[in-house]
């Protein structure tokens, strides 16, 4: 598909990325979705090391710089700061698409969440070409003065991801600037900018998740989740 080809292109190309297994990052993750659980602070100033081609992500410097956790598809678990195992959550994904608001209610669903979603945030949009997600181009859409291009994604089931079905916006440079998916009973828009390139594959650095209107239109406050990322590294 030409669009997507477009889109993998401005981010790095598929060649280099498949060239990658491992990143870090350095970031900062907030927003009434946390708060609201009393976790605003919970994942200010951490970092994140995970792998590119499988679905695992660490988390150091939770809760203050307190703990560690771990989010793979089969556990998440919660560690000291020597790598001791405190808490575990065993096959989290059975309970995720029921877990409704209490998904944030302690560490172990707020490292899953996070797990699920920094690492779905950074693999886009080089996870739309992956063999068993299916893709159709939408028309486009206008926004203020920019038309975006859109792609509708399917994933399977052996994907762990924040909805089965998003929609992904692309500008004229073909880089991600939104997507569009439910989550918790609601739809949202993740709006995403401040592109930056990290050894040759580009990330937008921030992101932003509101609620949307049905139609289409953003709801400017409350912030449901803010990421900053900081720095990234790949290897």
């Amino acid at each position: 598909m030409a669009l997507l080809d477009d889109v993998l292109d401005a981010s790095g190309g598929l060649a280099r990325w498949n060239s990658l297994n491992r990143f870090t990052l350095h970031l900062s993750v907030g927003g009434t979705l946390f708060s609201s659980a009393g976790h605003a602070r919970e994942f200010k100033d951490v970092t994140a090391e995970g792998s590119t081609r499988t679905q695992s992500v660490r988390f150091t410097g939770i809760t203050g710089g307190e703990y560690s956790g771990s989010f793979q598809p089969d556990a998440i678990t919660i560690e000291s700061v020597d790598g001791e195992v405190l808490r575990t959550w065993r096959n989290p994904s059975l309970a995720f698409p029921n877990a409704g608001s209490d998904l944030l209610a302690d560490e172990l669903h707020l490292v899953f969440f996070c797990g699920v979603a920094i690492w779905n945030y950074l693999t886009s949009p080089f996870l739309l070409a992956h063999p068993d997600v299916v893709i159709e181009e939408l028309p486009p859409w206008q926004d203020n003065a920019e038309t975006w291009r859109r792609l509708r994604a399917q994933f399977p089931s052996s994907l762990i991801t924040l909805a089965p079905e998003q929609i992904f916006y692309f500008d004229e440079n073909a880089l991600q600037r939104r997507t569009d998916h439910d989550l918790f009973g609601m739809k949202v828009a993740h709006h995403s900018w401040a592109h930056d390139s990290f050894g040759g594959i580009v990330v937008p650095t921030l992101r932003r998740a509101q609620a949307l209107q049905p139609d289409g239109t953003v709801v400017a406050k409350p912030v449901l989740m803010d990421v900053e990322i900081f720095d990234a590294v790949f290897e």
